[in-house]
């Protein structure tokens, strides 16, 4: 493992919660995955706040909406320099590569393809047919083809994704170490698997800042996966 895998989900709508947990957290995880909720509460001044603790930030808002309204937004966050943002696959190719020319170019734009809160049966209710897995790779195909960085998906898809698409940035989410509570999500996975299915980023949160002593929690976490 050349460099830590895991970025912790920080949920909390308070910046100054999220700025203390990030400093005990600073050793031992690799970045921060800030979403809509944190983003919501504290806007772009509170991503810098804790960007300038030092960790890569993942901007994970998700955006979805008609080209040139993503690129517009992801022109208003380039200032905040994020390691990674998120798009939605399904907003089709022309808003995929508009997304991808707005950004900066340090900045790895990946798009989700099926959230990890649904299953096969949430999908068909969608008139998705063919369940996750197929509709997995099926967008990481449009997602590649538009020129983007990667793609979010499950640990169960990612082995799929990563042979289809080999140098792809795979981040994965639904990661719970061993006896860890599911939450709300479907389609889960160690840290350890997730990482040999090929992930390139695991995304964990409640298993660390839900524990009594996250810095220990992340701690045991990456000594898993050395």
């Amino acid at each position: 493992m050349s460099h830590n895998p895991v970025f912790v989900a920080i949920d909390t709508p308070r910046v100054e919660d999220a700025a203390a947990l990030v400093g005990r957290l600073l050793p031992h995880v690799g970045g921060v995955k800030l979403g809509l909720e944190f983003f919501c509460a504290n806007g772009p001044a509170g991503v810098a706040m804790i960007a300038q603790l030092g960790l890569p930030v993942f901007l994970d808002l998700k955006l979805h909406d008609i080209p040139n309204t993503v690129a517009g937004a992801l022109r208003s966050l380039a200032g905040l320099a994020p390691a990674i943002v998120t798009v939605h696959a399904t907003g089709g190719p022309a808003m995929l590569a508009a997304a991808r020319a707005a950004a900066p170019a340090a900045t790895k734009v990946v798009a989700v393809t099926v959230l990890t809160s649904l299953d096969d049966e949430d999908l068909a209710a969608a008139g998705v047919a063919g369940g996750a897995a197929a509709q997995v790779l099926r967008l990481a195909g449009v997602v590649r083809g538009a020129g983007l960085d990667g793609v979010v998906a499950s640990p169960h898809e990612t082995a799929a994704v990563r042979a289809a698409w080999p140098e792809a940035t795979i981040v994965v989410p639904g990661v719970r170490p061993a006896g860890s509570a599911i939450g709300d999500q479907k389609r889960v996975m160690t840290p350890r698997q997730a990482l040999d299915a090929g992930a390139s980023v695991l995304v964990i949160g409640r298993p660390i800042t839900g524990a009594d002593d996250p810095a220990a929690a992340a701690a045991a976490i990456v000594r898993e996966l050395v």
